[in-house]
């Protein structure tokens, strides 16, 4: 809350979304603008729903496509448009209030998870530094994030606690979130694989949990594939159309260098939130060592190494950096545990102080300075 609220008084303060697109960080108020870039993808969606094409484009040098609203997958518009259903409010009040209740409930599930690992006051350390990460501004936008991180969070949980069968439906369920499911899929079919091995009088659910969590990625994907007449038009859309592509590192790698000598004459560069995206990503380093040290349950290590290879192998807006890496709030729990130890005068200190500036690095900078 005090994050959103310095975000929106520097919007006023500020300005600038009175100069730009509506759909691209402008707006008449600054409240508009949380509702902009995927934001208006999102709303669209929940009003009109999807008419999957490829489009060509020949006079570009970078796109080979036009835009289409099927890259972003239906769980977060469906949300929007039962509750616009059901309490009679706009799409954009009814994506808030989705975004602001699923980041309540990944914040619950971040908490959860940490405090089977360091305790209560760790867990509630955890769920703060969560809620205050560099991407955070997305978690009260009209954004799919907060809603995959609730499903991530607690489909880790439900493994850590045997809940095979509840692992897989939230596994599926994230599958219709974001494409970076593949993470937790990937975590839930492996822990799915140790839990065989260490115990084979129960191999009923864990199969089923296995079998499950692909689901609904594959369903999404493949329907748009379907309605495509291409199988693989999920993909080449994202690539032609919004310059997303795995290449193995080489686009941060080529970032990062523009960045430490000063160039700005990379595709997306957006030189302050590529500033803070870069520092990201030379942290990740020491936060993956101090993750590794506390020896995490399976689950919690392959989605969050899953989520960085997929952050740092990927082509996509160098900025985002800080809300892809929201999922990986594991990353967080042996910075909890050491906060744990302050006393309470000092973590309010810390917290609090963290708390009022990503008003500015995790949502001004983001929606203003860059493009979320």
């Amino acid at each position: 809350m005090a994050g959103f609220a310095v975000f929106m008084w520097l919007l006023d303060y500020s300005g600038y979304y009175l100069t730009k697109s509506p759909h691209l960080g402008g707006g008449a108020h600054p409240w508009d603008v949380p509702g902009s870039f995927d934001g208006g993808w999102y709303q669209q969606i929940a009003q009109f729903g999807y008419d999957p094409q490829l489009v060509p484009i020949t006079n570009s040098p970078w796109y080979t496509f036009h835009e289409n609203s099927a890259a972003f997958f239906p769980l977060y518009p469906g949300l929007m448009r039962l509750v616009s259903e059901i309490t009679g409010l706009g799409l954009y009040g009814a994506g808030m209030l989705v975004a602001v209740v699923a980041s309540l409930l990944a914040a619950a599930g971040v908490f959860a998870v940490a405090e089977r690992l360091g305790g209560v006051r760790a867990g509630v350390i955890a769920a703060g530094l969560w809620a205050v990460m560099p991407g955070s501004g997305a978690e009260w936008a009209v954004y799919s994030d907060s809603t995959f991180v609730a499903l991530a969070a607690w489909c880790c949980y439900a493994v850590m606690t045997g809940r095979w069968i509840t692992a897989g439906v939230l596994a599926l369920t994230a599958g219709l979130s974001r494409p970076t499911s593949v993470t937790l899929i990937a975590a839930v079919g492996l822990a799915a694989l140790v839990a065989l091995f260490r115990d084979r009088d129960q191999v009923a659910r864990p199969l089923i949990a296995m079998t499950l969590a692909p689901l609904g990625l594959l369903g999404y994907v493949g329907w748009v594939g379907w309605r495509m007449g291409d199988w693989g038009g999920y993909f080449k859309l994202q690539r032609g159309a919004w310059l997303h592509f795995f290449d193995g590192g080489r686009f941060t790698v080529v970032t990062m260098r523009n960045i430490m000598l000063g160039h700005d004459d990379y595709v997306f560069a957006a030189p302050v939130p590529d500033l803070l995206a870069a520092l990201i990503i030379l942290a990740l380093p020491v936060l993956i060592v101090l993750l590794v040290r506390l020896r995490p349950p399976a689950v919690l290590m392959v989605h969050t190494l899953a989520t960085v290879a997929v952050l740092v192998g990927n082509q996509q807006i160098f900025s985002n950096v800080s809300r892809f890496l929201l999922p990986a709030f594991p990353l967080l729990i042996p910075l909890a545990i050491a906060l744990s130890r302050l006393r309470r005068p000092a973590l309010v200190t810390v917290l609090g102080t963290c708390a009022l500036a990503s008003g500015w690095f995790a949502g001004f900078a983001i929606f203003e300075l860059g493009t979320p």
